[in-house]
Order: C-alpha cells, then sequence, then structure tokens
C-alpha cells in the first residue's frame, strides 16, 4: 500500500483504503482474495473425496452404550453398523483402534480381543486384557467357546453391505473397562479412533454423546436403557483406499465386431515382476495355505484385480439381453459377498437377473437409473481367485423404453460402474462399440459442405 508524501500524510482504515484505492494499489487485496479462494477450493475438495453420490448417507456408525458401572469404570457393549448400500467389509476384516483419554485399561473382552497386551507390569493381581494407550481390536473367529461369544460377533471381522444383507450388517463385541470415570460426568470419551476394513480408507470423527440407547426385553413389555451412549461415524473414500482404481469395464455388443478393452494401465503400470503370466510353471506354488495378502495379480495390458464385461447380446422387439461378467485376476484374493453397482438409464425397466440377486438403488428419489448385483447366496456370492473358475457371470433382461433405449453413442453401456463400493475405470467414450452405419460420414452430405467452399477457392485462384 502506497501512502501519500506530502508533510500531512492521510492514513485511511482497511476498508476506506480498499474502497478508495486504485486497481494497481489494490494488488495485497486481491492476493488475499485469491488466497480465500485457494483454502475454500481445497476445503471443498477435501469433502467431495469421501461423498459417493450414489451412496450418499453411507457410512459406518460406531455406538459405545455404556450398559453397567463397576467398582472403577464401566462395561460397554460397542456395536458397528454398516450404513453404506453396496461396500462391505470383507476378508480379513475390520480392524479398531482408538486412544483413551486418560490412563483406561482392558479388564476383559467378549466377541473380540486387542492383538497386543502391552505393559501391565504395575498390576500384581488381576491382570488386565490390554493396558496399551492406543489397543487395537479385531474380531473373534467363528467357532470360538460360547462363554466368549456375544451377539453379532465373531466373523472374523467380515460385516455385509447394509444395501445386500441387513442381518449380516452389524458387528458387536463389549469392553470391560478400568481407571476410567464411574458417572456421566467423569467419563472421558475416547479420542482418535481409526477404521480399517479391511484396509485404508475410512475416515472417523470424535465421538459424540447422544441420548442413551433403548433396550426391549425379550417379552417387549419393558423398557431399559443405557446409561450412556456416544457415536463415531466413519466415512469411505476411494482416493485415500488407493491411488488407483481396483477395477476396470470392457464393452462389445452384437452389432459391432470390435470389442472395447479396459484401458491400458487402469489400474497402475506395474513392473512385470509384480505379475505372473497365466501359463506360468509357478503357479502351481501359489496354492499355499500360508501365503501372504499381498495381491499378486495375472500380467494383463490394464492390470486390475478386477475386470467387468459388459456385452450387449441380443435385441428383441420389446427386449434388449446383457451379459455381465465379472472375472478377478487376483491369484491371493478370494472376494466374498462381493457387490456391482451400475448407473444405467434403462435399468428402472429390469424385468429379468438370471444369475445374480438385484436391488435397484434410488440415490435420487425421482431417478431410477441405479441397482446393485450381487451373488446367489451359497451359489456365487464368492468370487474365487485367478484362474479357471475365477469368474461369476449373469445375463439381464431390461424391457425397451423409447424415451431412454438407444443403441446410439453408447447409450446402451452403464455411465458407472463399481464393484465393492470402489468405482471402476471405464473405457473413453470414443472408443465405445458404435452402430455400423455410425462409424462412417456420409459422403454425398461431406461434399455438399464442401463445394460451396471449393468454388470460392477457384474463384480466387482464377
Amino acid at each position: 500500500m502506497e501512502f501519500n508524501n506530502s508533510a500531512n500524510p492521510v492514513h485511511h482504515t482497511p476498508f476506506e483504503a480498499k474502497d478508495r484505492c486504485q486497481w494497481q494499489d489494490c494488488y495485497s487485496f486481491r492476493e488475499l482474495k485469491h488466497i480465500f479462494s485457494v483454502i475454500i477450493f481445497f476445503m471443498m475438495v477435501s469433502h467431495a473425496i469421501a461423498y459417493d453420490p450414489l451412496d450418499p448417507t453411507g457410512n459406518i456408525t460406531i455406538k459405545w452404550d455404556v450398559v453397567s458401572w463397576t467398582p472403577d469404570g464401566y462395561v460397554a457393549l460397542v456395536t458397528m453398523n454398516n450404513f453404506q448400500m453396496y461396500r462391505h467389509i470383507m476378508t480379513p476384516g475390520w480392524t479398531l483402534s482408538w486412544s483413551w483419554a486418560k490412563k483406561e485399561v482392558i479388564w476383559s473382552m467378549v466377541g473380540a480381543q486387542t492383538t497386543e497386551q502391552g505393559d501391565c507390569s504395575k498390576f500384581k493381581a488381576n491382570i488386565p486384557h490390554c493396558c496399551e494407550k492406543t489397543p487395537t481390536v479385531v474380531d473373534l473367529l467363528p467357532g470360538v467357546p460360547y462363554n466368549q461369544q456375544i451377539a453379532n460377533c465373531c466373523k472374523a471381522g467380515v460385516v455385509a453391505a447394509w444395501g445386500q444383507d441387513p442381518a449380516g450388517s452389524v458387528s458387536s463385541f463389549q469392553v470391560s473397562v478400568g481407571q476410567a470415570g464411574t458417572s456421566n460426568k467423569t467419563v472421558k470419551l475416547p479420542k482418535n479412533f481409526t477404521l480399517l476394513g479391511p484396509g485404508p480408507g475410512y475416515t472417523c470423527g470424535p465421538a459424540k454423546i447422544v441420548p442413551s440407547t433403548v433396550y426391549l426385553t425379550p417379552d417387549h413389555r419393558r423398557k431399559t436403557q443405557a446409561m450412556m451412549t456416544w457415536n463415531v461415524t466413519c466415512t469411505y473414500s476411494q482416493f485415500l483406499a488407493s491411488k488407483n482404481p481396483t477395477c476396470c469395464v470392457s464393452f462389445s455388443s452384437f452389432y459391432n465386431d470390435t470389442m472395447t478393452p479396459c484401458p491400458s494401465c487402469a489400474c497402475g503400470c506395474r513392473n512385470k515382476n509384480m505379475c505372473i503370466s497365466s501359463d506360468s510353471k509357478k503357479l502351481k506354488a501359489l496354492h499355499n495355505p500360508k501365503r501372504s495378502n499381498t495381491p499378486l495379480l495375472q500380467c494383463t495390458h490394464h492390470m486390475c484385480p478386477i475386470r467387468v464385461h459388459w456385452h450387449v447380446k441380443l435385441n428383441y422387439k420389446d427386449y434388449w439381453r446383457v451379459k455381465i461378467a465379472i472375472t478377478n485376476f487376483n491369484y491371493r484374493m478370494n472376494y466374498t459377498q462381493w457387490t456391482l453397482v451400475a448407473q444405467h438409464p434403462n435399468l428402472n425397466n429390469v424385468t429379468q437377473v438370471f444369475s445374480f440377486d438385484y436391488k435397484p438403488l434410488v440415490p435420487y428419489e425421482s431417478i431410477n437409473d441405479t441397482g446393485m448385483f450381487y451373488g446367489m447366496k451359497f451359489y456365487n456370492d464368492l468370487l474365487v481367485e485367478a484362474g479357471q473358475h475365477g469368474n461369476v457371470q449373469s445375463e439381464v433382461l431390461l424391457q425397451k423404453n423409447k424415451d431412454t433405449f438407444t443403441f446410439k453413442q453408447g447409450w446402451a453401456f452403464p455411465r458407472k460402474v463399481y464393484f465393492n463400493g470402489d468405482e471402476c475405470k471405464l473405457p473413453p467414450p470414443d472408443t465405445y462399440p458404435f452402430l455400423p452405419n455410425s462409424a462412417h460420414a456420409n459422403p454425398f452430405a461431406f461434399w455438399t459442405m464442401a463445394a460451396p467452399l471449393l468454388l470460392m477457392i477457384l474463384y480466387t485462384i482464377w
């Protein structure tokens, strides 16, 4: 800001200076405005990263209910509810961690366990289950003794999506906390919650006290309530989970001999040492019970663990038929309770799905263009590792709608595809299989437009 060099310089307030200065004197204000714009932009991006337009209210809510007080703490029932429509927690299951606000310890647990006990050397008689400042908790495996079980526990950390299996979308455990408060006013809420499901991707907010949970007795004639309740909400971000997509999509149709493959390096180009050829002799050594969970992919041009193929198979008078095939290229991963979500304008007219279960999703209420496919229980709900049986497929019959159905300009193919809640990489729109008559330009139309221009050029030369 430049000031008057006269004997009596005039000083203005910042607002007056902003109003009176010329454009060359207001650079600092514009610079400040630019900084604020950048800050607001990044704030909007950070919120948009975790927002899923097809499941806007999806989250995992962890509820702590203090069900009783103990001489030095409390007993809490911890319930994890997966409210996501099509994103589940698969093997090897969830991992939950938090930091104690004071010097709390875990005396005992039912339905779960901590991965480490920590330093409990100061305790002489009763030894706590865990003395870590930041305990890490995992679910118990199925088949543990009944005295270690509680309702909705012991599933190896596998939690179904709410849209696929509401009854299986809950996981619970009980924890007895010592050296904590013994009343609503003295209990300090845990902080810094972290949820892995099973890898990164979830961001958890702070614990918030909510109205106490009300319980009904088995005869539904008496109500009881928790002494204290707090919630923790965790949201998923594909960007945090992986910097590259985890699946890709390829297209084909009956009216075009050309197949549109997955884009090259759709899931990131990796070193050839990180993949293995489908005819390699080393494949026999891969079937080892002690193998690691590190992905080992079949060498492909797209290098994706999962490929979804959408094939427009038949065109009837009133219906059209699509074949959907999902192929697993990971030799070290079985996908349990998999889900496939597609956004397509003609999905509001699904007539029959032959080998998958199907459920429409209505994220925008009035627009029913999104549906979820998932495997039939005990039939094809398990997508096994890469190999001869590493694929599942089904066909879908859709009734034609004159307002939304067309084969032109790639409208026979989905707009978005998700596998296990992660968005898949689609081919570029200009590579979609088009109708044969749309692949070639009309020569008569070309010469009709070009003739006046040629005449003008010739007239100028002559």
